[in-house]
């Protein structure tokens, strides 16, 4: 039967014909190309991210790698504040590795930010615990799992629920029983300090925890006063904090934050943040807006 003459017609279908590609671009990473996707044998929509293995190998064959890291990892990880994954293969004629993900109607949180400039102190905070449950999760995995790129282009949110979940893993590292890793990777505005000794723990992620939480209050990117990534550097291994968290007025959502981005001794776990007082009667909470 033929579609309605106003029907969007797919791009392209998987080979077991459950999975549909749009034209239309959700996303760019760095190592892939997201598209609008719909899943007819569920009826719902879907991510599909498309990479180019090929070219992406004569470039940078330690980007395959982590591809292929980022696509064991959703395969293994099921939670509500962690993108879910449906299915992958590879398009051998073209070069192509393809993997479906859940998609989050209103993207990421930085944008969703942007977007919805007047929000109250409890969904901050709403959104703050569950991107706290979800980096639980990771770091409770067995064995122990360190984003190590967590900032606020890498969270999405469901506007419509107001659930949140922690998306992109391609960096992320798997770590033996001494939780120590040794790679220097990540977004510099929210690179803790002891990424750059090289060797490190989940407690980095508590650090990039802190500094999307400072943008979410303040809608600015940390160290956005710095001219460059050097500078950036210079101030964080310096001790120096962002001028946005110097010029925030909140003394409660100040001090859990300088919590977060503390010496890594001192640095909470998720597990402890969650019982942190700055939730506690989260669901009745009355405090003001933020803009």
């Amino acid at each position: 039967m033929a579609g309605a003459p106003d029907e969007e017609a797919f791009e392209e279908v998987d080979p077991t014909g459950r999975f549909g590609r749009y034209a239309a671009v959700l996303g760019l990473g760095s190592v892939k190309k997201v598209y609008r996707g719909f899943d007819l044998e569920e009826g719902i929509e879907v991510a599909w991210n498309r990479v180019r293995v090929r070219a992406l190998a004569d470039k940078d064959p330690a980007m395959v790698d982590r591809l292929h890291a980022e696509v064991r990892l959703l395969r293994s990880l099921h939670h509500d504040h962690i993108i879910g994954f449906h299915k992958v293969w590879l398009d051998r004629d073209h070069g192509v590795l393809n993997f479906i993900t859940e998609v989050c109607n209103s993207g990421s949180l930085r944008d969703y930010r942007e977007r919805h400039r007047h929000v109250s102190v409890k969904a901050l905070k709403k959104w703050a615990r569950q991107i706290l449950e979800g980096l639980d999760h990771l770091h409770t995995h067995d064995p122990c799992i360190i984003h190590r790129d967590l900032n606020c282009s890498n969270v999405f949110i469901n506007g419509n629920t107001g659930q949140v979940k922690i998306g992109d893993l391609g960096l992320a590292a798997i770590v033996d029983n001494t939780h120590l890793a040794h790679t220097i990777v990540g977004t510099p505005e929210f690179m803790a300090p002891e990424m750059y000794s090289e060797t490190y723990t989940e407690l980095v992620d508590i650090y990039s925890y802190g500094m999307c939480l400072l943008e979410m209050v303040t809608r600015e990117m940390p160290y956005a006063e710095c001219g460059s990534v050097m500078q950036i550097y210079n101030s964080v291994t310096g001790g120096v904090p962002p001028a946005s968290l110097r010029r925030l007025k909140d003394p409660e959502l100040r001090g859990f934050i300088e919590r977060c981005i503390g010496q890594p001794r001192d640095r909470p776990s998720a597990a402890e943040l969650l019982q942190d007082p700055f939730f506690h009667n989260i669901d009745d909470d009355t405090t003001g807006t933020i803009s």
